[in-house]
């Protein structure tokens, strides 16, 4: 029976692990510019920016992990949980692994009186958009994500 837990400082190392991989598959690992400090930081540090479930075997060996955060919705007045990152080792995948992530994801929306779960998917990733879609999530068509980072960002912020 596999276990779901909130990761902690002793698990930066097997978060970045996840983050890596998941880097590769998405096919982009020379974007990935994190480091064990930084998330130690701006995860588990005075100031938390995000959280991170990890899901283990019986084992305790971690397989996945689900690292997300909190948003606001201002038409609902609520807050709503953004999904920024879910990943199943390859090896692991169709255990219900990702589903239990999902599952243990939209708990904790209705705990924390959350009025939706979101997240972003890459248009070529027909496994995970098949994967959500099977558990109900609709895309959001109308939308386009739009992003400021690097030398623009730094530009704006100086403007």
């Amino acid at each position: 029976m596999a276990r779901i837990r909130f990761a902690g400082a002793q698990d930066t190392e097997t978060v970045l692990r996840f983050i890596r991989a998941l880097a590769e598959y998405e096919k982009l690992s020379n974007d990935c510019v994190a480091d064990a400090d930084s998330l130690k930081a701006h995860l588990f540090g005075p100031r938390p920016y995000a959280e991170v479930l990890l899901i283990e075997d019986e084992a305790g060996a971690a397989h996945g992990f689900a690292l997300f955060f909190h948003n606001f919705s201002t038409f609902l007045g609520k807050p709503g949980i953004y999904l920024e990152d879910l990943f199943v080792d390859r090896a692991q995948r169709g255990k219900g692994y990702g589903k239990a992530l999902l599952v243990r994801l939209a708990e904790l929306a209705v705990e924390r009186g959350c009025g939706r779960l979101e997240w972003s998917v890459l248009d070529w990733n027909t496994p995970s958009i098949d994967f959500y879609l099977s558990l109900g999530a609709k895309p959001m068509d109308e939308w386009t994500i739009y992003r400021l980072d690097g030398e623009r960002l730094e530009s704006l912020a100086k403007a």
